[in-house]
């Protein structure tokens, strides 16, 4: 690999963008391809679905053989509210590889005892997330159902782009926060990124089963795959 590709692509992995080296099977001529970059490329398809995917891969394209190398920064969940759907998402996000951060105000819950193995901020959101960074691989949920607290991350993640925003509340809920958001200046279009009621609709009653229901609505987010009945429709 050229020195001046690989000190991009370091430079893209400190800044947590993710990246392709393509590399031409027949000829060993390379090109690194950002994120921004892909709707550009030939190739942009294929570089879409390995960059969701988190893999490298060969290919075959118009003839050609490629060997696309995926630099993707590791998925994030970012969760406002240190309750408890919070300490049963931490633990399911745990173990499909999220790097997890809980965000609460409220010193009472917002404990490493509560969150032994989870990174935990006890600050309002609109103080705690521009140090932490929100980006187009981070998910955000807001599980506090108290405006003065979901709110103010909610309007940082809606002008970030995670990838994933869902918030906790019923549809009357959810209504009122829409009411808020667009009083606040989001456009509809901005306010629809928001998935209410949060997770995929299995019935979930406790907070162990919420959680496992919003898990499965990030990684369907991040990967992008039709569930099989929408593969039937």
């Amino acid at each position: 690999m050229r020195f001046d590709l690989l000190r991009a692509m370091n430079a893209e992995r400190r800044a947590r963008r993710a990246c392709v080296l393509v590399t031409d099977l027949a000829t060993g001529a390379q090109r690194l391809v950002g994120a921004d970059d892909l709707a550009a490329d030939p190739l942009a398809e294929a570089l879409d679905r390995q960059l969701r995917m988190g893999k490298s891969a060969s290919i075959e394209h118009d003839g050609g053989h490629y060997f696309l190398t995926v630099q993707a920064p590791p998925a994030r969940l970012v969760v406002i509210g240190a309750v408890h759907v919070s300490q049963a998402l931490a633990d399911i996000a745990r173990m499909v590889d999220f790097d997890t951060i809980i965000v609460d105000p409220r010193t009472a819950f917002a404990t490493d005892e509560r969150f032994p193995r989870t990174r935990v901020v006890a600050e309002w959101p609109d103080e705690a997330l521009p140090a932490i960074g929100l980006d187009r691989y981070t998910a955000f949920v807001a599980l506090t159902h108290d405006p003065k607290i979901d709110d103010p991350g909610l309007h940082q993640a809606l002008s970030a782009q995670c990838f994933y925003i869902g918030a906790l509340g019923s549809k009357k809920t959810h209504a009122r926060r829409v009411e808020r958001l667009a009083a606040a200046g989001f456009s509809q279009d901005a306010i629809a990124r928001i998935h209410a009621p949060i997770g995929l609709d299995i019935g979930a009653v406790t907070p162990q089963e919420i959680a496992v229901s919003i898990i499965g609505e990030i990684l369907l987010s991040l990967r992008k795959k039709p569930l099989r009945a929408e593969k039937a429709a």
